[in-house]
């Protein structure tokens, strides 16, 4: 079982140039304990809270990764971009990343993005088609001509080519049936979200697994948003939880995310000692096909001490433990 990180945002209060160094530090102490993924999604007009833009972000900290470890982007948003500048942005990152990138990619959800960005939200799902269309295309062929409904290239040829033949790997997230469905069809992978039931998880795989046999196409591994507190008790580990996360849950719901609009969270997290999250997990491995289980370490009110205790953490009962057991 591997693990990855999933780099938050932060309150704009924080200094833009701080806010990198802390993303520096985070990956410095997930890599030291055994984290293999490092991933970071995409927002736009944030207000309070700052993300910082996943290609740029994911290109400075290759440099600081070993072999092993893997970026991610979870995910970009591509309806709202034209997808000749991102398909070679992404081609430029995996050949930067040495071909160890796994493009994640989503329709959005933010109405406020696409209204500040002259976007149509109504034909966010055409685009994203569309797009992704278009920059398979792009990766692969020596000249693209395409005509669709949003864009059209003539005799156009790519300059820059991934390093992963034919492509990096594609994660498509969804949370609906029908998003499924598209993951399915268009992906290598569907990226589980942190507050999905497992019933529910069970039965989207169930979909997406049908799909991809009527394409006589094979259902790997897909990675997964989990979070994770271990704790000498279950309660004190549901306490905490709520704490760290509270305050961010109820911000994604202000900003059209209603995913995160009901309950705490609680019920999907992997809370309590160590045996009982190693029990939480060998249960998720035995029901789900899993890879990787990505936390998220930065939440508001964490300062960096608290943020690297937490990876810490995680990789002295969790990450460290799980890879001996799997070696040996």
């Amino acid at each position: 079982m591997e693990f990855g990180v999933l780099l938050g945002d932060l309150p704009a209060s924080v200094g833009p140039r701080e806010h990198l160094d802390r993303l520096l530090r985070q990956v410095d102490a997930a890599q030291r304990n055994g984290f293999t993924t490092i991933a970071i999604g995409q927002h736009f007009l944030y207000g309070d809270i700052r993300w910082l833009q996943p290609i740029p972000v994911l290109a400075r900290l290759a440099a600081e990764l070993a072999a092993q470890v893997r970026l991610a982007t979870t995910v970009l948003v591509v309806p709202l971009h034209h997808p000749v500048v991102l398909a070679e942005e992404l081609a430029t990152l995996d050949v930067v990343t040495g071909g160890r990138l796994s493009v994640g990619l989503g329709v959005g959800y933010r109405r406020e993005e696409f209204h500040q960005l002259g976007i149509p939200f109504a034909e966010r799902l055409t685009r994203f088609e569309e797009g992704l269309q278009i920059m398979r295309l792009l990766w692969t062929e020596p000249a693209v001509t395409f005509h669709g409904r949003h864009w059209s290239l003539d005799d156009a040829r790519p300059h820059i080519a991934p390093v992963q033949r034919p492509t990096p790997p594609v994660w498509i997230g969804a949370t609906t049936t029908a998003g499924v469905r598209r993951s399915a069809r268009l992906g290598d992978a569907w990226p589980i979200g942190p507050r999905m039931p497992v019933p529910d998880i069970e039965r989207r795989l169930a979909v997406y697994r049908a799909e991809r046999a009527a394409l006589g196409l094979a259902t790997g591994r897909q990675p997964i948003r989990r979070e994770i507190v271990v704790r000498a008790t279950r309660e004190q580990a549901r306490r905490d939880f709520t704490a760290m996360t509270g305050a961010r849950y109820h911000a994604y719901a202000d900003r059209d995310r209603t995913v995160y609009a009901d309950g705490d969270g609680s019920d999907t997290a992997l809370l309590g000692t160590p045996d009982e999250v190693h029990a939480g997990l060998h249960d998720l491995a035995t029901r789900l096909p899993l890879g990787p289980v990505i936390v998220r370490a930065q939440w508001p009110g964490m300062d960096d001490e608290a943020v690297r205790r937490y990876l810490d953490e995680v990789g002295e009962h969790v990450v460290r433990p799980l890879a001996a057991t799997a070696r040996s």
